[in-house]
């Protein structure tokens, strides 16, 4: 064991140190301190005791560990399944070690946080669980490819894969995605370029003096690969470069085209119960004949959720950048004649010239990208007097953040649902309810 006595900023990577875990954060870890020092540590759970072997340190800065041993452990503690799970293993979960109801709880207090820290907003919130066990339940990966031929996601804050087999499966994918990538055939001149790759990442760390401990050998630049199981049994992969398949998911009492590579809530459940959410939000303010934007809109989910609700005298516009989506969701929706699709950025879309975005609005839904809507979206989105924002977050400090700027703008938080749509992860899904604080 390493020790870390004598030394000026206290810790260096190598050391095993004593801690006491303190609160969840948000990312997967918990806080804990030593002589004052903050330690994000994984694989803890709070109030625990635990050696913990230290990653990352740089002077004057926080450090990073992971937990080799428990003194005193969490209650709700349990053994992870996974193979890939452990000290410097794969980084696509974070909670295994928890029981799903621990999990559940540290995700809300996670909210909670963000909330009170980010938003200024004292909430009670609550995770409620989503069909199933808490593994199978991802039908759509990004993995990469090294240079022996292993297929898998990267090991925790590295670019080193972990490959996935039939004996040692990622346990979270979906029912026909291990097989999937344990037989999947690699195009030619994919290993020479990641030989290539890894080459001049060599060449690279020699320059530097050394190998870089976090990328291992600067693999960044791995050929990736999605593989999805679809709801309508289509199981594919689908290398960078190349075009998806078009498959079909199914929410909302309707069939939507979805490419394989493009955006769809993953856990199977997820897309109808986050259309539930959306439909009981906008209940009391969207009625027949109103106007309602759906932003971020993808293939067309919420439209078609807020097209019923208005019905065919009413108008709902749904505005997505990315094109493909876009010319998918026109045609999931071709049906409504109520429905509009425009393929721009919501922010282009909403400064741009023409009536479309002029028009009084009901209700607006918007379902931004991890990096949320930010102040500007937000206050203008405000602007337009909407008697309820329905913001579906699936990250909880962008939510904090966008809660302030709607609440500077005269939006108040009146309703929030937290969903466990990603167990064994620290994400979670949340869909918030604003309405006009006057």
């Amino acid at each position: 064991m390493n020790t870390s006595a004598g030394r000026a900023d206290g810790l260096a990577v190598g050391d095993v140190v004593e801690l006491v875990i303190g609160p969840v954060a948000h990312g997967g870890h918990c806080v804990a301190r030593h002589d004052g020092r903050v330690v994000f540590v994984r694989l803890a759970l709070p109030g625990e005791r635990a050696m913990v072997h230290i990653t990352e340190a740089k002077v004057g800065s926080f450090a990073r560990g992971e937990v080799v041993e428990v003194l005193v452990g969490d209650p709700e503690r349990v053994p992870a399944p996974c193979a890939h799970f452990g000290v410097g293993g794969c980084g696509g979960c974070d909670f295994q070690h928890a029981s799903p109801a621990r999990q559940r709880e540290l995700k809300a207090s996670v909210v909670a946080e963000q909330l009170r820290r980010l938003g200024g907003l004292d909430r009670s919130v609550v995770v409620e669980e989503l069909p199933g066990n808490g593994f199978g339940w991802r039908t759509r990966v990004r993995w990469a490819l090294d240079e022996a031929g292993r297929i898998g996601p990267r090991a925790v804050r590295s670019h080193r894969v972990v490959g996935v087999s039939l004996d040692e499966p990622c346990l979270i994918a979906a029912e026909g995605l291990t097989p999937l990538a344990a037989g999947l055939p690699v195009p030619a001149g994919l290993r020479e370029q990641v030989a290539a790759h890894r080459m001049k990442g060599r060449a690279a760390d020699r320059r530097r003096g050394g190998r870089d401990r976090r990328s291992g050998g600067r693999a960044a630049g791995l050929p990736e690969v999605v593989l999805v199981d679809a709801g309508d049994g289509t199981v594919a992969a689908t290398w960078d470069g190349d075009t998806a398949p078009t498959v079909t998911e199914h929410a909302a009492g309707r069939d939507f085209s979805v490419a394989g590579d493009g955006f769809w809530q993953v856990h199977p459940a997820a897309a109808q119960v986050l259309a539930g959410a959306v439909s009981e939000a906008v209940e009391p303010v969207l009625v027949a004949g109103g106007t309602a934007w759906d932003l971020y809109g993808g293939v067309g989910l919420f439209a078609a959720v807020l097209a019923a609700r208005v019905g065919p005298g009413g108008s709902v516009l749904t505005v997505e950048s990315d094109r493909n989506a876009s010319a998918l969701a026109a045609s999931n929706l071709a049906d409504l004649p109520q429905v509009r699709v425009i393929a721009d950025r919501v922010d282009a879309a909403l400064a741009g010239p023409g009536p479309a975005m002029d028009a009084p609005v009901d209700a607006i839904v918007l379902d931004p990208p991890r990096s949320g809507a930010g102040p500007d979206l937000c206050a203008a989105l405000a602007a337009r007097r909407p008697g309820v924002i329905v913001y579906v977050a699936c990250d909880p400090a962008a939510l904090g953040r966008d809660a302030a700027a709607l609440g500077s703008a005269g939006y108040a938080l009146t309703g929030l649902r937290s969903f466990d749509a990603f167990p064994q992860t620290h994400h979670v899904e949340c869909v918030a309810v604003f309405t006009p604080a006057d």
